[in-house]
């Protein structure tokens, strides 16, 4: 009775682990919502990347000319080229935001987000799909900040693993909380509210703009209960060898918001909380 127990359990077992073709449909379900994803944001390349690329750039030359002369955050370095990380960062962030928070809601108002359930495609590779193409598009659009600000300010370059670490997490981490944006608003007031009074909030008061050593002692402790505050010192420390915390700490903080969030992105979609009618 044993044995035949246990080898009803195996093939119980075997026969739950997917076929072949089921792992080879799946693979192409979730390759073509990437595709669709990625297409979606490349086709409006001049207001999704060249768009936020202009304002990361207008930034640099209003700030960098009137505080230039006046303002020196480290020693040696010039004022523009500490905003420049600054600066990637922020776009970095807030379109990784943008491209999973805009697309779920405009998919769920125009009602063909029905499309994207029917298929055979289980939660974890919708929520990869998502997130992945908001980090391609936040590093595109990153990658044109940098190139066209470091024509007026180039930064030095100490640790470039830093930057592609905190780089992609940071867009990753932008990336869920977008696709957990779009979930929850039902409307693009709601997704404004979360664009506002959240991330836009968060991102300019995490040191973009200055270190957070100038500030007082209050307002210091309160710049380090916010995630962004370690997302961008960790990506500046890579250009400067030099931060307000210990770049493991960010590492550790950065990597505990993305693990968390994740998460709660996850059990939505499994649920269907606000996709299925």
């Amino acid at each position: 009775m044993r044995v035949e127990h246990d080898a009803l359990a195996h093939a119980a077992r075997i026969a739950a682990l997917p076929t072949p073709a089921e792992l080879t449909a799946s693979w192409v379900g979730f390759r073509t919502l990437l595709y669709k994803e990625v297409l979606r944001f490349w086709k409006v390349a001049f207001q999704t990347i060249a768009a936020p690329v202009l304002t990361g750039v207008l930034y640099l030359l209003v700030f960098g000319h009137v505080l230039d002369q006046r303002v020196e955050v480290f020693p040696g370095v010039r004022y523009s080229a500490f905003l420049v990380p600054g600066l990637v960062m922020m776009s970095l962030l807030q379109n990784a935001f943008a491209n999973s928070s805009s697309s779920l809601i405009q998919s769920k108002i125009m009602g063909n987000l029905v499309f994207v359930l029917l298929p055979p495609l289980s939660h974890l590779e919708f929520f990869a799909a998502y997130m992945l193409s908001s980090v391609l598009r936040a590093v595109v659009v990153g990658l044109g900040v940098f190139a066209v600000t470091a024509w007026i300010a180039l930064p030095p370059v100490q640790a470039p693993l830093w930057i592609i670490v905190f780089g992609l997490l940071g867009a990753a981490l932008l990336g869920v909380l977008g696709i957990i944006a779009g979930i929850v608003s039902d409307k693009f007031d709601q997704l404004a509210a979360f664009q506002n009074f959240i991330i836009m909030p968060a991102t300019f008061l995490s040191g973009v703009f200055y270190s957070v050593h100038s500030l007082s002692p209050f307002w210091r402790a309160l710049s380090r209960l916010n995630p962004f505050f370690y997302m961008i010192d960790g990506f500046r420390y890579g250009f400067f060898a030099h931060a307000d915390v210990d770049p493991w700490e960010s590492l550790a903080v950065v990597t505990a918001a993305l693990l968390l969030a994740a998460v709660i992105a996850v059990r939505m979609l499994a649920r269907g909380y606000k996709l299925r009618g």
